[in-house]
């Protein structure tokens, strides 16, 4: 009998601790980001789309993904819209006497037959223009591509933390971004290094 009576005690503050321990547990299932899907659209294969949360008050945002074209003939990408803001372009960074600068990449970056081409921080990236809310961790933003050769495919980014380094990331370093009175943008890296977003 006094075995039956430990048994329940046990079994009643187990019970107790899931109900305690769920809520905890729910939102921290709630910040990771979704998964990503791979699409695919003619001989071009995307694999990997993920974009990073905006902090308050930013008017830009970033996407990234890796293309793959399985053709034998070269295609070109370009971004025409996304849900969450007004203008959607790719982008290309270079350094530039000592700032990074990001430029639309004009008519389109170009993916050759059998390369593969990953857009990443740093790097060539779906940049999100005039956003008109801001990009939340552990949600998604869509974002419509038209290949020149391969046709058109709307692709969802799972959005990772502020300033992630890499999909599914669930922290980052921190990127700063604030709007420049000349019409440019800057950003603050976690280096201390700026970087310009020239808007045309």
């Amino acid at each position: 009998m006094k075995f039956f009576a430990w048994q329940s005690i046990r079994y009643g503050l187990a019970a107790a601790g899931v109900a305690v321990l769920s809520p905890m547990m729910v939102a921290q299932f709630a910040a990771v980001p979704a998964l990503a899907a791979d699409y695919d659209v003619g001989s071009i294969h995307i694999s990997q789309p993920w974009a990073r949360a905006t902090p308050k008050g930013a008017s830009s945002g970033a996407g990234y993904m890796t293309i793959t074209n399985k053709g034998t003939t070269p295609d070109r990408v370009s971004c025409v819209s996304s849900d969450s803001s007004a203008q959607c372009q790719i982008h290309s960074m270079t350094m530039e006497d000592g700032v990074m600068k990001m430029r639309p990449v004009e008519g389109g970056l170009e993916i050759k037959p059998g390369e593969t081409v990953t857009l990443k921080p740093g790097g060539y990236h779906v940049m999100l223009v005039d956003l008109k809310h801001g990009l939340e961790q552990g949600q998604t933003v869509k974002a419509t591509l038209k290949f020149d050769n391969a046709g058109t495919v709307d692709v969802e980014y799972p959005i990772a933390a502020i300033g992630a380094p890499a999909p599914g990331s669930t922290s980052g370093g921190g990127m700063m971004m604030g709007d420049h009175p000349g019409g440019a943008m800057n950003m603050q890296g976690p280096s201390g290094g700026m970087m310009q977003m020239d808007k045309k």
